[in-house]
């Protein structure tokens, strides 16, 4: 298991920017405004052949524990807990400030071990600020610059006495082929703002992981969570749970901050192998749920829909009879959705939501044999022909299937720009009823082939 390395500091200082640096791509969302980080992101980094986990964490804030700052500051405090050391970034043109104090202090009284970097150190006017960080009490500050990687083989050599292990030590890690059933489920959850995404989460991983509360939109970026669930058979199940921004009606999204944290969601379902859309039971169904599940379906990720709060409703049977038929409604071209009732604060079929989960996944991943793709191809045609438009015959020769995840078709054929789509839809209907890919995303692409006769 790698040893973990927290970044902390007050806000705005930089620490996402590092945490970008570090993992040699933006993962981390930044801004020029305050608090932009919210719950820890973490992830695996390799400095100069130095490996270690890297968690970065929000702002340091002095605020009661009810409030959201205080919130993210339990956060932060829990990261610590959890490091092997704890990388302190100030801001070297600002100076030390009462709070980088106060962080000081409370970090001089935990037993992990400290690194104070000085970032924005670039030129003379970082100085005195590096000077002043002496003052600290927690060793010689490192001269650093997250922007522009400046300092990296200084901060190297200050992680390296710290972090060095055994090779004996060291658990080899596990390689799972794509395909492989007991690779780790890459699961995201959905949904509008304040469906409750991350107090399912923090349900199934037994901890407050994620910052939660009454405020809508909470979470910013989108957080993976590894994670090891026992099923019924009492097997360990693997899962990265994703968990993503509320998304709102495109109309309503303003800020800046906010259409980041909504394309970083969308990022995580291309991530994902399986998407759970997050319904608030107590608000129903709206459009904008529809679209968040048009998008999904679109990038050919397997859906379910989850109507969280299910403890809280009233005359449940005809809420959820209501929901199904809007669904069937709105997503035409996705018939017969896995649709689920769960509580994130109960824990109500939350365990049923993963197993069927797993379905989906192997459903998604499955490939059909030439042999009964060809038998079913033919009795299609038998059953229902192409109809010949203008007189001329459209001729369908055969079907491959191309790749999985999302299954993949393609249909060869003479004329096939003349094909209807009610035929197109016909045949896709066909593969997902009688070759066992039921809901989950088929794509079909036509292909002509060439008259040699044609000139």
């Amino acid at each position: 298991m790698l040893p973990v390395v927290a970044i902390v500091g007050r806000p705005n200082v930089g620490k996402s920017t590092l945490f970008n640096r570090l993992m040699g791509k933006k993962l981390a969302l930044v801004d020029d405004q305050p608090g932009v980080t919210r719950d820890r992101r973490e992830g695996d980094v390799s400095l100069l052949g130095l490996d270690f986990r890297l968690v970065d964490t929000a702002g340091y804030e002095d605020e009661d524990e009810n409030t959201l700052p205080g919130r993210m500051r339990m956060q932060t405090q829990a990261a610590v807990d959890g490091a092997d050391v704890a990388l302190f970034m100030i801001d070297a043109r600002a100076g030390i400030t009462p709070l980088d104090e106060e962080i000081a202090r409370w970090l001089r009284g935990n037993d992990v071990p400290v690194v104070v970097m000085a970032n924005k150190a670039e030129g003379k006017a970082a100085d005195a600020g590096v000077m002043e960080a002496f003052g600290l009490g927690l060793g010689e500050p490192i001269p650093f610059s997250a922007e522009h990687g400046q300092g990296l083989s200084d901060l190297f050599q200050a992680l390296l006495p710290l972090l060095e292990r055994e090779e004996d030590e060291e658990e080899p890690e596990e390689d799972f082929a794509e395909d492989d059933d007991s690779a780790p489920l890459k699961l995201a959850i959905v949904g509008r703002p304040n469906a409750g995404k991350s107090t399912l989460i923090n349900r199934y991983l037994g901890e407050n992981r994620l910052l939660t509360g009454p405020e809508a939109g909470i979470t910013r970026d989108s957080i993976a969570v590894d994670w090891v669930w026992t099923d019924i058979d009492q097997r360990d199940r693997h899962v990265r749970l994703i968990d993503t921004a509320g998304m709102r009606k495109r109309a309503k999204v303003q800020d800046k901050l906010e259409k980041l944290a909504v394309s970083d969601g969308l990022n995580a379902v291309n991530f994902a192998e399986v998407v759970v859309l997050l319904l608030d039971a107590t608000r129903g169904l709206e459009a904008q749920d529809l679209r968040i599940a048009d998008k999904v379906i679109e990038e050919g990720r397997a859906l379910i829909i989850a109507l969280n709060k299910w403890d809280t409703v009233e005359n449940g049977s005809g809420l959820y009879q209501g929901i199904k038929k809007a669904l069937e409604d709105g997503l035409a071209q996705v018939k017969g959705l896995p649709i689920l009732t769960v509580s994130g604060y109960t824990g109500k079929g939350l365990d049923e939501l993963l197993r069927v989960a797993f379905e989906s996944r192997a459903t998604w991943s499955q490939r059909v044999s030439t042999g009964q793709l060809n038998r079913w191809f033919e009795k299609a045609l038998e059953a229902n022909p192409p109809p010949a438009p203008g007189g001329k015959r459209i001729k369908l020769r055969y079907i491959t299937q191309i790749k999985t995840r999302p299954p993949s078709f393609v249909l060869f054929g003479t004329r096939l720009d003349a094909l209807p789509e009610s035929y197109r839809r016909y045949l896709v209907n066909g593969i997902r009823r009688e070759l066992g890919f039921g809901a989950v995303p088929v794509r079909l692409t036509l292909r002509s082939t060439k008259n040699p006769f044609d000139n």
